[in-house]
Formats: C-alpha cells, sequence, structure tokens
C-alpha cells in the first residue's frame, strides 16, 4: 500500500477548527488539538442543547403571560385552556400570549368568546 502524506488535508481540517475557535480564550483558539477537544466540540453540544432549551422557556413565557391576562379577567389559566379546547378556537399559546400584551381588549373579546361557548 502506498504512503499517504497528510499534509494539506491535516493543515486544512486544523484550519477549519482554529477558525471556528476565533475569539476563545487561553490555547483553544491558538492550539488545534485543545480547540477541537474541548471548545468546538462542547460549543456544538451546548448550541444543540440550548437551542431546545430556548423553545421550553419561551413556552414558560408565554404560559406566564396568559395567566396574568386570564387571572385579570377572573379565571386560572388551567381553566382558560380547557375552555380553549371545548370551544375549539384555533389560537395557540404564542398567539395568546402576543395578543394578551398587545392588545388587552383583543384578548377579552377572545376571553368572552371562549368562556361562552363553554
Amino acid at each position: 500500500m502506498p504512503r499517504v502524506k497528510r499534509g494539506n488535508s491535516a493543515r486544512n481540517k486544523h484550519k477549519k477548527v482554529l477558525k471556528a475557535n476565533k475569539g476563545y480564550r487561553g490555547a483553544s483558539h491558538r492550539l488545534a488539538n485543545t480547540a477541537g477537544e474541548k471548545a468546538f466540540l462542547n460549543a456544538g453540544v451546548s448550541a444543540y442543547r440550548d437551542r431546545r432549551k430556548r423553545r421550553r422557556f419561551f413556552r414558560s413565557i408565554w404560559i406566564i403571560r396568559i395567566n396574568a391576562a386570564v387571572r385579570n379577567l377572573g379565571m386560572r389559566y388551567s381553566e382558560f385552556i380547557d375552555c380553549l379546547q371545548k370551544s375549539e378556537v384555533n389560537l395557540d399559546r404564542k398567539q395568546l400570549a402576543q395578543l394578551a400584551v398587545e392588545n388587552p381588549k383583543a384578548f377579552e373579546e377572545v376571553f368572552n368568546v371562549i368562556t361562552k361557548k363553554s
């Protein structure tokens, strides 16, 4: 089997990792092995995990906002969601939270429609 010299491919791989680690502290932006082992891989893992965390975080914010708006109208969040499902109004939590914050009167109208149907 012929001998394979990996000069160019290894250098390109190192350059790719070091370019991704630009701005990191210490050896992890200077040394290819350290950069690849620690910073590059861990950053990818954290980014993947936190993209999912962000979705959970926003959902909890929406629920808090809806709950605050519904409590002002004299109902609990769980009761409101139950009425929402029974009345078959197709608004998700994100839309309801935006209505509650940006346009409380429209939210109150939605609330009245939902409570009349159930």
